[in-house]
């Protein structure tokens, strides 16, 4: 019932930048000389961390007023101090404390505890967005806010059923503070990332937000390159980046409990393919009284958009954290016991490569440069300045310059060299090292040298790419279905060199019960080699994945008893293990008859080099056959259109295939200086048998699954 210029409406800008919000205030102020002269010397308040925007905004803010009234007046609310250190007893999280950053002055220090004092009704601002720094080697990392990150714990993530997080991402942080030191009676309007809207790490944050406001109002503006490559560029967004942007007003109303009446979210969004101009245009002219707001119903997992309704939820969980963690079988209530992200290397580059001994040398020069700054900087490994003065020759990461502090020297293991599984249908030697592999997880207990025999099947349950499911039996990189982190489910774990079955003895029990009632007449057991073949064909079942599509992108695949007759069950495991046999036996499956046709390139024989390398998929029209140009002398050709339909994530298998062997500039710049040696002609004829059996596969593949389309089902 209140005005922004009315009395005892106290207003914050939490990183005002060079002051924007503030002087577009006092514009939205003129015309009332009486309430904008109380408004701006004791009830508009601004904070800035960097020294430079805050001497501008001072500036910007005592013009606009000059230029408003006539007068100069000295702006006597803008505090040199980081917001998210400033948390204390006058926020609603009360036991926080934290030294104050930024008091150059006794005058600054007066007004923090000033601002510290009031009881702010608007928090408003564009807080910065970055989750991480691009590269280590930068050292540039977002610095630690105890205080507010352990306020995310407590709410955003003790909500969240994400299995990866990023929610200390800057803008998380701005609204968990905002959150604390908004009064009573209040609104939150951030114009922010808009991740946070439909993003499955942000389940928690929406859950929580359910939980503090009575109201919120989202105006999407889109512009979310990542997720819509149809984005070309940065010409749909407001402000030229690739991040997606939203603008949100979160409303706290005295004496009404969001936990019991539950709060009202209303969302708007603009065209998915308005450009920049259309979009600021738009904002210009509108009034959010005059919005459309639609009324969002979020589910019980917190989702506010692209909601489902089905039975998903009443589904054999394949995995999940309880089980996981769970001490005694009958607490093991999922399919699987354990589950692990793939490898992170963060080094790819340096510790993985086409053959030993090519990896082996990479990986000598990379353990050399570390010994030596750990020889060279031993009496500065407590100093805050070690960062600044290592080698860029090495790619660090924050384990290896942990490593670096305790006096760790590294030694190459020849032992360490294992296969790995890299791209669906690409396999790769990696050095697995838990020294310069930056997380393993618990891959060693599935893979590798700790562990024996196995088979697995990963899959990857985000919004970044369509559902897909591969099966493998080497040691698995987080980013097969790049840019989506797999999850890998495996038949076996191992402890201490025992293999033990992954497959819980509750979910033996749970198809015996459902499939053999009076499982000691049968002949033949269901066995949990058995249900791992079940699951893998089930997660290829195209009704299957239809119908859960939007789960399929935010959790962890749900599994249904399909049919009531054992022969049911019997048929999904026969589909599932002739799809494992072919997708992890892919390198001895008999080579598709596709033409091959060698037209000799002149112009690069006569200079003396090696055709072009072109490695590109023609389809064709989708009902003749296709081809691909290998490079500027083959052709394959005769590639069945069914080929084309087997997809892996956002890819078709044949397509993973020619991205990896392409001739690609390593990012690394030692990489690229000293160790850059592969050229395509040099795998030519090994990649062209890989394209003839992968395309087996795919038509197998695909026969596969159109057998399962046409089931007749209950």
């Amino acid at each position: 019932g209140r005005n922004l210029i009315d009395k005892d409406v106290e207003i914050l800008d939490p990183a005002t930048g060079t002051g924007t919000f503030i002087c577009e205030l006092l514009e939205h102020f003129r015309g009332q000389p009486k309430k904008l002269a109380h408004k701006y010397k004791e009830e508009l308040h601004a904070n800035e961390v960097a020294i430079l925007p805050y001497y501008v905004a001072n500036l910007n803010i005592e013009a606009t007023y000059a230029a408003i009234t006539g007068e100069y007046a000295e702006f006597p609310n803008l505090c040199f101090v980081d917001t998210l250190d400033n948390v204390g007893l006058h926020t609603q999280a009360h036991g926080v404390t934290a030294d104050l950053f930024g008091s150059v002055s006794q005058e600054n220090v007066a007004r923090i505890k000033r601002q510290n004092s009031r009881k702010i009704s608007v928090i408003i601002g564009n807080p910065p967005y970055n989750a991480n720094q691009a590269n280590e080697n930068d050292n540039n990392k977002n610095r630690e806010y105890p205080a507010i990150d352990k306020r995310i714990k407590q709410t955003n993530i003790a909500e969240s059923t994400a299995q990866k997080t990023k929610l200390y991402d800057m803008y998380a942080r701005f609204f968990r503070w905002a959150s604390d030191r908004l009064a009573a009676d209040g609104v939150l309007a951030f114009v922010t990332n808009r991740s946070y809207i439909e993003s499955r790490t942000f389940d928690g944050f929406r859950k929580t937000v359910a939980q503090e406001f009575s109201e919120a109002y989202v105006v999407d503006l889109g512009g979310d390159v990542r997720a819509n490559p149809k984005l070309s560029g940065t010409k749909h967004n407001v402000f030229g980046i690739q991040t997606g942007v939203a603008i949100s007003f979160f409303i706290k109303r005295h004496g009404v409990a969001p936990k019991k009446a539950g709060c009202r979210v209303f969302y708007s969004r603009r065209p998915e393919m308005e450009t920049a101009e259309e979009k600021l245009a738009f904002l210009g002219s509108a009034r959010a009284s005059g919005l459309a707001f639609g009324e969002v119903r979020p589910d019980a997992k917190g989702n506010w958009l692209n909601l489902t309704s089905n039975d998903f939820g009443e589904l054999m969980p394949v995995a999940s954290k309880e089980a996981k963690a769970s001490k005694r079988a009958s607490q093991d209530k999922a399919i699987f016991k354990l589950f692990s992200l793939g490898v992170v290397t963060n080094r790819d580059d340096w510790v993985y490569s086409d053959d030993d001994e090519s990896l082996l040398s990479q990986v000598s020069s990379l353990v050399a440069t570390y010994n030596a700054d750990l020889h060279r900087l031993e009496k500065f490994r407590g100093s805050e300045k070690l960062v600044d003065m290592l080698d860029a020759g090495m790619k660090w990461t924050r384990a290896v310059k942990n490593d670096l502090r305790r006096g760790t020297a590294y030694v190459v293991d020849p032992n360490a060299v294992t296969a790995s599984y890299y791209r669906p249908f690409v396999k790769r030697k990696l050095y697995f090292s838990r020294q310069l592999n930056e997380m393993v997880y618990q891959v060693p207990q599935l893979f590798g040298p700790e562990a024996g025999p196995n088979q697995a099947i990963c899959f990857a349950a985000e919004e970044r790419s369509e559902f897909g499911v591969i099966a493998f039996d080497v040691v698995p990189n987080i980013d097969i279905y790049m840019p989506s982190a797999v999850q890998v489910l495996a038949l076996y774990r191992y402890e201490s060199g025992t293999r033990i079955d992954n497959i819980t003895d509750w979910a033996l029990a749970q198809f015996q019960k459902r499939y053999q009632p009076g499982r000691g007449k049968k002949t033949v057991q269901i066995t949990k080699e058995a249900i791992f073949h079940y699951v893998y064909a089930v997660l290829h079942d195209p009704e299957y994945r239809e119908t859960y599509a939007q789960n399929l992108k935010r959790e962890f695949p749900r599994i249904p008893l399909c049919g009531d007759s054992e022969a049911a069950f019997w048929l999904w495991t026969a589909w599932g293990e002739a799809l494992m046999a072919l997708h992890i036996g892919y390198e001895q499956v008999a080579p598709f008859g596709l033409t091959r046709t060698d037209v000799p390139d002149a112009k690069v024989r006569a200079a003396g080099q090696s055709p072009k390398c072109i490695l590109k998929a023609d389809k064709g029209d989708g009902k003749s056959s296709g081809r691909i140009v290998i490079d500027s002398e083959t052709t394959l050709a005769g590639i069945p259109a069914e080929a084309w339909r087997y997809q892996l994530g956002n890819r078709c298998a044949l397509e993973w295939v020619l991205d990896q062997y392409k001739e690609k500039k390593p990012k690394d710049q030692t990489i690229r200086e000293k160790f850059d040696t592969y050229r395509f002609a040099d795998h030519k004829e090994k990649v062209i048998p890989l394209l003839l059996r992968v395309t087996t596969v795919s038509v197998e593949t695909v026969r596969i699954v159109e057998a399962m389309r046409a089931l007749k089902r209950p």
